[in-house]
């Protein structure tokens, strides 16, 4: 949470954050910010003081909603530079921000970096500025020590935007249901009033629709896949493939807010009018892994032991697992799952079984996704819901939806 950010910091010896680029669909700037309207800012964050966004002119209502320190980059013209710099854009560039790093105390300490910009300038600005202030060395964060550690546990009201998020979700999910269940099927395919098949491509189109209706965005995509892409975990589906009875689908959603807001991860595996045999097994097999699990969940332990119990479940059905062999393409070949927030994939991870830090705490808010694919037979299987750890260090589902694998169909 935001409020372990100071004494993170004074742990790795980081004297300050720089945040960089657009305040939209960049999570650590949205993470201070709130992911006002702002496309382009630079966010000093020091302790123990408040935080400074230097913004564009034409944005300073959308900056001024943060309730930061504000300065406008009209502030700093380049022409108040250009004679010193003799006309050279990565000189110019360089010498308005030390003025600016300047004017907001940063002249010696450390600073890590963040945020969204074009790599090539960014990092030759970065080069230049470590030349003309020598007393401040700028470092990024491979190790994901403070913005995605802190980010790791959510306030209530990260929760809150989550599961409005959730009940977004599920209430498309719920009308893709409607949708494929009213259909006309001739030969066992859904067909649209025009006599075409119903394909990936229109429920993926309407799909968008809706999440676009609800205020909300879909910057990942979405999977919607039948048959043997299913079982290829992240195909997103052919959009000419046609809607068949029988055939299992794929369905995982992951809008977020408008803006690049809070991100929500869902994932039901249907079968239209009937399920085969051996679908049915794989998935009630899945849907007890799943189970099994979730009754299992503890706060203070690495979510890693989960993996290697899904993997100990699955072994015992007869299924390989990615513990057996990490280049598996059939069974069960993936992570349980991951931490989720302003990024779809964040912090608690399920393969970091050796960082003392990746634990799951209140605020903990992970997906539990166990799956089956087998290319080979045409079809995959996942069921994935997002949890959350409580204050009373239990685990609640963000939002429920039912389980069912097969969908009765009503259409004529």
């Amino acid at each position: 949470m935001k409020q372990d950010l100071d004494a993170l910091m004074q742990q790795h010896a980081i004297d300050y954050l720089w945040v960089s680029g657009p305040a939209q669909h960049n999570s650590n700037m949205v993470y201070f910010t709130g992911g006002c309207h702002v496309t382009n800012a630079d966010l000093f964050y020091i302790p123990g003081q408040t935080p400074v966004l230097l913004h564009g002119m034409m944005e300073r209502d959308e900056a001024a909603k943060t309730g930061y320190r504000l300065i406008s980059y009209s502030n700093y013209p380049t022409q108040n530079f250009s004679g010193l710099a003799g006309n050279d854009p990565l000189e110019i560039s360089a010498l308005r921000y030390k003025q600016i790093l300047e004017d907001v105390g940063i002249t010696k300490g450390t600073v890590m970096l963040y945020g969204m910009r074009e790599f090539g300038p960014f990092f030759a600005l970065i080069s230049r500025l470590q030349e003309l202030l020598p007393e401040v060395t700028f470092v990024g964060d491979p190790l994901d020590k403070i913005m995605v550690e802190a980010r790791a546990t959510k306030s209530p009201e990260e929760i809150e935007r989550i599961r409005r998020m959730g009940v977004i979700t599920t209430s498309v999910v719920q009308k893709t249901r409607d949708l494929l269940t009213s259909h006309k099927v001739v030969d066992e395919t859904l067909i649209k009033p025009d006599g075409q098949p119903l394909t990936i491509g229109d429920v993926k189109a309407k799909i968008n629709l809706w999440i676009a209706e609800a205020g909300a965005e879909n910057p990942e995509g979405t999977i919607f896949a039948i048959g043997r892409d299913g079982a290829v975990p992240h195909s997103s589906g052919t959009p000419s493939d046609p809607i068949k009875l029988g055939q299992a689908i794929v369905y995982d959603i992951f809008p977020c807010e408008a803006g690049g807001g809070y991100f929500h991860d869902f994932t039901r595996t249907w079968c239209l009018g009937y399920a085969p045999e051996e679908v049915q097994k794989a998935y009630d097999q899945v849907k007890e892994v799943y189970d099994t699990v979730v009754s299992e969940l503890e706060v203070g332990v690495n979510p890693a032991r989960y993996q290697a119990r899904t993997c100990e479940l699955f072994e015992a059905m007869g299924h390989e697992t990615i513990r057996q062999n990490p280049k598996i393409e059939r069974g069960y070949i993936h992570g349980l799952g991951h931490g989720v927030g302003l990024d779809v994939h964040e912090k608690p991870w399920t393969g970091m079984e050796k960082d003392p830090t990746n634990i799951l705490r209140v605020g903990s808010v992970m997906t539990i996704e166990p799956g089956l694919y087998y290319p080979d037979k045409g079809f995959g299987i996942r069921l994935e819901d997002t949890w959350y750890v409580k204050p009373d260090h239990t685990f609640a589902k963000i939002v429920d939806f039912p389980m069912d694998l097969v969908l009765p169909m009503k259409g004529g």
